[in-house]
């Protein structure tokens, strides 16, 4: 179950006030007590997240978020953590009480805006003496279905699963989709430097090299330095190369006039994100000057290594072809600022650490403020002065 990335599963967030059971139906779906359950108000301080196997549904992420109605000391903050979640949710799953729905229905119509898939419940149905009065008025409130569940004593979880593999998208979406096909051979160029940890690969590779294992390609994996020599080893050129970005330039320089050339970054930007933007905010390069200002995101939260790509390489990329004063933010995980207007230009990561739904989410955030975002690989492909020459669309 463990060896599904948490970036590859369906992310389940439960959304209600104190005491409302959430941390309870956490545990119910989990099969364990992960979640702290107490009666006291403000036991959940920040989101908990745990991988899962639901029947049905698959692989997925339940998170148990502190009580929408939190007025402890830390409340605010604790709220600013939960409207994060909604960044990374596929399916939301809103639990009423009979103490009102004010907060709920905030959340509903958060939901509504963002387009997230949400399941209403009335939660603790064991201690409401007439729960189906409830039940109804609190449908007839919010002009929808809402299902009856106990936690305690499991009532109405079936039916709760059941409608949360309904939801579950249907859409099987590729890294590699229209870059190759069975019987193709993929040469994958992989840095090995401080970056890749020892002993293991880093994310984007290891999903790479088992979709293209599962879809009947042939891969065929080298460092830049040995290009040349799997090239030499191979009777005709391969049909797709996928390079990590930051090797662009020296791959390209060996590239076979007959074989398609990608990076890690740009699979991962078309797969996790909206290419054709990442494409059409690359082009404000043209009017980058040294007095700009720069944010580049990162998924990962990992400890900065000498020669980091997004912290030490790009910057200093970006600084010799448009000055040193260029002004340049970095920011990692779930740091990412709701105001980007005071930047000229977003890049991001390929984001082998969100679900699809979290980059999105910032996209659209960059779209709605006018501000333009491309990505690592998009970026670096047009500063080396050959992103016309590889594939990413």
């Amino acid at each position: 179950m463990q060896s599904t990335p948490s970036s590859e599963r369906i992310h389940i967030a439960i959304f209600g006030r104190t005491n409302a059971g959430k941390s309870t139906l956490t545990n119910r779906l989990i099969g364990q007590d992960v979640a702290i359950v107490s009666p006291h108000a403000g036991t959940t301080t920040d989101p908990v997240q745990k991988p899962i196997e639901i029947n049905g549904l698959g692989a997925a992420v339940v998170i148990d978020t502190p009580g929408l109605d939190d007025n402890t000391t830390l409340g605010k903050e604790r709220m600013e953590r939960t409207a994060k979640v909604l960044d990374r949710t596929d399916i939301a799953i809103v639990l009423f009480t009979d103490e009102g729905i004010d907060s709920e229905l905030r959340i509903l119509e958060e939901c509504r805006i963002r387009e997230i898939s949400t399941i209403a419940a009335l939660a603790q149905i064991d201690r409401i003496a007439d729960y189906k009065a409830v039940q109804k008025r609190i449908g007839d409130s919010i002009k929808g279905d809402v299902i009856a569940i106990s936690s305690t004593t499991g009532e109405g979880i079936d039916e709760l699963i059941t409608r949360l593999a309904k939801i579950r998208p249907t859409e099987e979406r590729l890294i590699t989709e229209g870059f190759c096909k069975a019987g193709d051979r993929v040469l994958l160029v992989m840095p090995q430097d401080k970056s890749a940890p020892k002993g293991r690969l880093i994310q984007p590779q290891v999903q790479t090299i088992r979709e293209l294992l599962d879809r009947g390609c042939i891969p065929i994996c080298c460092t830049p330095e040995r290009m040349a020599e799997a090239l030499a080893s191979l009777q005709t050129p391969p049909e797709l190369i996928i390079t990590d970005s930051q090797a662009f330039e020296e791959v390209y320089k060996l590239k076979p006039e007959a074989s398609t050339l990608t990076s890690f970054s740009i699979l991962f930007a078309r797969y996790k994100g909206d290419i054709a933007l990442f494409l059409e905010g690359v082009k404000v390069l043209e009017r980058i000057t040294p007095t700009s200002r720069i944010l580049i995101a990162e998924a990962c939260t990992h400890t900065p290594q000498s020669e980091d790509i997004g912290r030490v390489k790009l910057p200093r990329i970006l600084r010799k072809r448009f000055g040193e004063q260029l002004q340049i933010d970095i920011v990692g995980g779930a740091d990412y600022p709701e105001d980007l207007t005071p930047y000229d230009l977003v890049i991001h990561c390929g984001a082998c650490m969100f679900n699809r739904k979290h980059v999105l989410s910032r996209v659209e955030r960059a779209r709605k403020q006018g501000v333009a975002i491309t990505n690592y690989g998009v970026i670096l492909a047009a500063l080396t002065g050959i992103l016309s020459r590889v594939k990413s669309e």
